[in-house]
């Protein structure tokens, strides 16, 4: 791993704690909304709870609530870790052209499920969300094929 790799690396997982610590913030708002417990406590509804008191909610339903609520910072989060992830794999990968159209088409598609697992959403985070995911995966298989049936070399020296 080069010095500029390893530089992207540190840089993006600092904007993903940023990003992070900037989410869960905005998603603590759900503590003042016992409302909205009914349908954005995945988490503390996992194991059969009921929320009945604010200390009863997950600190990971803080991150729905903020997805569903205020999307630009879960938003932002998810960009920043889809770039570490990419990295990484590009790092691992990079002299094996294969092995990369694979991990690119994977990313993909799960993105593209991702996208219709949030499909059915009435929020406006949700529908933020699908878009983003439906675009991110066929922006990934595309780069997918594109790295598989890579561009000629003589057309790099064409396009300096």
């Amino acid at each position: 791993m080069t010095f500029n790799h390893f530089l992207q690396m540190i840089i993006a997982a600092l904007f993903f704690m940023v990003f992070t610590f900037c989410t869960w913030y905005e998603g603590s708002e759900i503590v003042e909304r016992p409302w909205e417990w009914k349908y954005s406590t995945l988490f503390t509804h996992v194991n059969d709870e009921q929320a009945i008191d604010a200390v009863d909610i997950s600190n990971f339903d803080h991150f729905v609530y903020a997805a569903k609520f205020k999307p630009l910072f879960p938003l932002l989060m998810v960009l920043a870790a889809s770039y570490i992830i990419i990295l990484s794999g590009y790092i691992l990968f990079k002299r094996r052209i294969k092995k990369m159209a694979l991990f690119l088409l994977g990313f993909g598609v799960l993105f593209l499920f991702s996208s219709g697992f949030v499909s059915h959403s009435p929020t406006v985070g949700g529908n933020i969300f699908q878009a983003f995911f439906l675009i991110g995966g066929m922006i990934a298989i595309m780069a997918a094929a594109l790295y598989y049936y890579r561009i000629p070399r003589g057309f790099n020296t064409f396009m300096k």
